[in-house]
């Protein structure tokens, strides 16, 4: 485990909005208000025009960056730019479809992903029913997605997590280089997480939980749907997909995700 200053600051969160207007307003202000203690900058990435959002009575608890791009960027390459030469010992990448319910997750997370080992620490994510969300996921090979898409079977293991909301020491986040840019808004998540498998680190659910009410647009929209099927097939060619499906393979059944003992 990396040691730093105890006066270094914890935490940097970069969260893109895409039109999101009123749920990054509400999102930074639950940051504010249930956050201060662990987060010592917020960035925030506008990718299309938009108001930014007006701080609390009692002004911002921590440092807001706002950035407003001249041209949309990916998700993977606006959260790269975002936390680019940080010096906090954590980053998090957080959605801003994501609600904290009055609660501080990240404080959690921090502790999970500060443990030796780890790569990265994740919540439960619930909906807005309360009922769990399947954010844990097995290596997206096509017969894993058949029998969860065709079959509706729940998954097994737990290869990869989505990126609704993620922390990561920042040497780890350095150290692999963050997101792969070649993604366009699908699989960036499964890539992270492989890549941080293959240098055996590992993904760690925290006792912390948050609202994630996104919707996916894959599901709705056929230029989403061809977006995530070309990143399919741009992950089924990666030599980190082949890298992990020869670990996958390798694995005594039941082990629990890629790379486990």
């Amino acid at each position: 485990m990396t040691s730093f200053p105890s006066s270094s600051p914890t935490l940097v969160v970069s969260v893109v909005s895409h039109g999101h207007g009123p749920l990054v307003q509400r999102l930074v202000h639950e940051l504010a208000q249930c956050c201060a203690a662990s987060v010592s900058r917020v960035v925030l990435t506008l990718n299309l025009p938009e108001a930014v959002p007006a701080p609390p009575p009692g002004g911002w608890p921590f440092v807001l960056e706002v950035v407003h791009n001249r041209t949309p960027a990916g998700f993977g390459a606006n959260h790269n730019r975002a936390l680019a030469g940080a010096r906090e010992r954590f980053v998090c990448v957080l959605n801003p479809d994501v609600a904290l319910a009055g609660r501080d997750p990240l404080a959690s997370l921090v502790q999970a992903a500060a443990q030796p080992g780890v790569g990265c620490a994740y919540p439960v994510q619930v909906d807005a029913h309360g009922v769990v969300q399947d954010s844990e996921r097995a290596l997206p090979t096509p017969a894993a997605l058949w029998r969860r898409r065709a079959l509706g079977q729940a998954e097994q293991r737990t290869d990869w997590v989505n990126a609704a909301c993620l922390v990561l020491p920042q040497p780890v986040w350095q150290t692999i280089g963050g997101f792969d840019e070649a993604y366009f808004m699908y699989c960036e998540d499964v890539d992270l997480c492989l890549r941080l498998r293959l240098a055996g680190l590992a993904l760690v659910r925290a006792p912390a939980q948050v609202l994630h009410t996104g919707t996916r647009a894959s599901h709705r929209r056929w230029s989403h749907l061809r977006w995530h099927v070309r990143s399919l097939l741009r992950l089924w060619c990666s030599p980190v997909y082949r890298q992990a499906r020869r670990l996958l393979a390798a694995q005594a059944p039941g082990a629990g995700t890629i790379g486990a003992p």
